[in-house]
């Protein structure tokens, strides 16, 4: 496509262009800027034609970003946050637009979703996307624009800031721990064997190799609900064990070492209101909750 004639480019193409490359799909892309199929794709290919580029490859997952795609994503992103500034220089300073956040799923379950539910409702012209995936999504390809991790990022050219540590302990339900302070063996609940490979699993597995695992769930809100009819002793955060009543602390010797919690958001993305005031809030949720997790 390289040998196309350049021409304007329209910025409502270019929109286009940002929802697929955050998205990955025609689908969630027209759902997100409440459009159809057919504009999505008419709009990306007058965006090709406009820079004379291909910007994208379908595959069986959805669009990957050619070569020409990751530098126009560059660039446009760079449009993007110069147009909420200009909405900001004549509008009245409250934060709208989208949001995406990706947070891994028992913190998203256990802590955040109520929260930052809460935090919509407050602001009117704001809306938020969370993502509750293991999977670890990239700020650089727009597929998130708050990342909330635990344990030290690796990421490239973003701003990390510490949010907490979070601290662990053994749970279950009174009878089952009486039982084991009384000398029974334990039972726990885990995490299934496509996630054994979580710090927290292999720690459990290495403490307690000949233990029964009773049940088995991905995350470790699900685990707390399992714990909750006695089927076994869970290792949770502190933050999802504290306020489940049904639960209460069994020592069993040794825990995990605290983790740390981090939130990521990208450099280019400084002066995007909305990010920074999501940012901020979350960063202040955390702050007020710092008990809760220690």
């Amino acid at each position: 496509m390289t040998d196309r004639k350049r021409t304007a480019v329209d910025w409502e193409d270019v929109r286009v262009f940002l929802a697929l490359a955050r998205d990955g799909s025609l689908s969630a892309a027209a759902r997100s800027l409440g459009v159809n199929h057919a504009t999505i794709a008419r709009r990306l290919h007058a965006l090709e034609a406009s820079l004379g580029e291909a910007l994208v490859e379908r595959r069986p997952t959805g669009y990957v970003l050619t070569a020409a795609g990751m530098r126009t994503l560059e660039a446009a992103s760079g449009m993007d946050a110069e147009a909420q500034k200009l909405g900001r220089a004549v509008g009245d300073g409250a934060p709208a637009g989208l949001v995406r956040i990706n947070a891994p799923p028992g913190l998203a379950a256990g802590f955040l979703t109520e929260r930052l539910a809460a935090m919509a409702a407050r602001h009117a012209g704001l809306d938020i996307d969370l993502a509750t995936r293991l999977r670890s999504v990239s700020l650089e390809r727009h597929e998130a624009d708050i990342a909330i991790r635990v344990g030290r990022p690796e990421d490239g050219d973003v701003i990390a800031r510490l949010l907490g540590r979070m601290g662990f302990g053994f749970y279950g339900v009174d009878a089952l721990c009486r039982s084991i302070e009384q000398g029974a063996e334990p039972v726990f609940v885990g995490f299934d064997e496509a996630d054994a490979y979580l710090p927290e699993a292999m720690w459990l597995s290495r403490r307690f190799p000949r233990a029964r695992l009773a049940f088995r769930a991905g995350d470790q809100f699900a685990q707390a609900v399992a714990a909750r009819t006695g089927v076994g002793i869970a290792l949770l955060p502190h933050y999802i064990g504290r306020i489940e009543p049904l639960l209460r602390l069994v020592d069993l010797g040794a825990v995990p070492p605290p983790r740390e919690i981090h939130i990521l958001t990208r450099r280019r993305d400084r002066g995007h209101r909305a990010i920074e005031i999501v940012t901020a809030e979350i960063r202040d949720i955390f702050r007020k909750s710092q008990a809760l997790f220690e």
